[in-house]
């Protein structure tokens, strides 16, 4: 069996969670594949998006919170003759003779984007095999609502409103979580991670802001660093050659272990306590399956302010602000155990660690009965 994952180079969310997938159906015998869709019509193309999306986000951050905020406001599917749908009808049409070659059994897209292409394309005949939508943020993004899947992956039945906003029935979402990599399915104990990556067995603290490093981490850790309060901190700068270079430097009170990129985020999280870090939606995920709670920090205008309104409202995050500082916020968990038990009650309730096998095994189930189907009518 074939499977091909649709996907869009914007952020490293969306290939991830199409990569997971991947993985446990390769596991399985399915033969798969990822086509980043504007990469397959063009590569300049493909690294264009993604460099205006990382500069626009990083440099421009209003602008593209104002932009989403502008897409957002729809709820009913975009005007057919509109310049976006023409374009997205050019845009499958280059598509279609990959998918006509390839004769996937399922198609996934993991880019509201990418699944309003395989709209069109299933229009059209082209795709005649289960589809599936993945939501990759704790929130409906823009464009959802001018597409048609046979099912929708949402990150928790709590967005089930807002898919029936955008003209989703609920028969066709599966609250199953954010698919996520195997690695983070499991736990191991605090006291066995920490003697993995050899630091001591006391109150751990993890610092992440995504795989860019964006915010001044440096900052942030001079204000948590003088709260009277034995712990340790972890702090994983990514990319940010120049934000690890400025904490290494620097002279802490506390033991602060910086890194550069990392493959064991995993055990880092395994480690530590609570979690200071951006709201991406596979950042968010992950903490979440790992049962981790969070203080949330720089957001990037657009969805992830959303993740941190679906984190907050949940009772699973807390969110620092001008106001209510990242030292506030801190202080405040590490003085009154109640109100960290409380943020652990909530992620242990929302977190969904299993989230890329329930998918994964109902897609399967999904082709077996399309192929049974198909051979009855031969």
């Amino acid at each position: 069996m074939k499977c091909l994952v649709m996907s869009v180079k914007a952020g490293y969310g969306h290939h991830s969670t199409g990569q997971a997938v991947i993985d446990y159906l390769k596991n399985k015998g399915f033969i798969c594949e990822m086509l980043d869709t504007f990469e397959y019509i063009n590569p300049k193309l493909g690294d264009s998006i993604s460099d205006a999306y990382l500069f626009s986000t990083k440099y421009l951050p209003d602008v593209y919170g104002k932009a989403y905020t502008l897409l957002d406001k729809h709820d009913e599917s975009y005007d057919k003759h509109s310049l976006i749908a023409i374009l997205s009808k050019i845009v499958s049409l280059k598509i279609r003779d990959y998918i006509e070659e390839y004769k996937p059994d399922v198609v996934i897209g993991t880019h509201s984007y990418a699944c309003l292409l395989m709209t069109y394309l299933k229009e059209k005949g082209h795709i005649k095999c289960p589809t599936f939508g993945i939501v990759t943020d704790f929130t409906v993004h823009p464009f959802w609502e001018s597409t048609d899947m046979d099912y929708y992956v949402t990150p928790d039945s709590l967005l089930n409103n807002q898919m029936n906003k955008k003209g989703i029935l609920t028969d066709k979402i599966l609250p199953f979580g954010i698919p996520i990599k195997n690695k983070f399915a499991s736990k191991i104990s605090k006291e066995e991670a920490r003697k993995q990556i050899g630091i001591q067995d006391k109150f751990t603290l993890l610092i992440m802001m995504g795989s860019m490093g964006f915010g001044n981490m440096t900052k942030h850790i001079e204000k948590i660093d003088k709260i009277d309060h034995d712990f340790q901190i972890l702090c994983v700068c990514g990319n940010n050659a120049k934000a690890k270079k400025e904490i290494d430097s620097h002279q802490w009170n506390k033991d602060i272990y910086s890194y550069g990129f990392v493959d064991n985020v995993d055990v880092l999280m395994d480690a530590s306590d609570c979690i200071i870090t951006k709201p991406g939606g596979l950042t968010t995920s992950e903490l979440l399956a790992k049962k981790l709670p969070a203080i949330i920090v720089n957001p990037i205008p657009g969805q992830e302010d959303r993740n941190i309104e679906f984190l907050v409202n949940s009772g699973a995050a807390v969110m620092a602000t001008p106001t209510y500082p990242i030292d506030e916020a801190l202080y405040v968990l590490l003085n009154n155990p109640w109100r960290m038990d409380l943020l652990s009650q909530c992620v242990e309730h929302i977190g969904k660690p299993d989230s890329t096998e329930r998918f994964c095994n109902f897609v399967i189930e999904k082709v077996q009965k399309h192929n049974g189907r198909i051979s009855d009518t031969k």
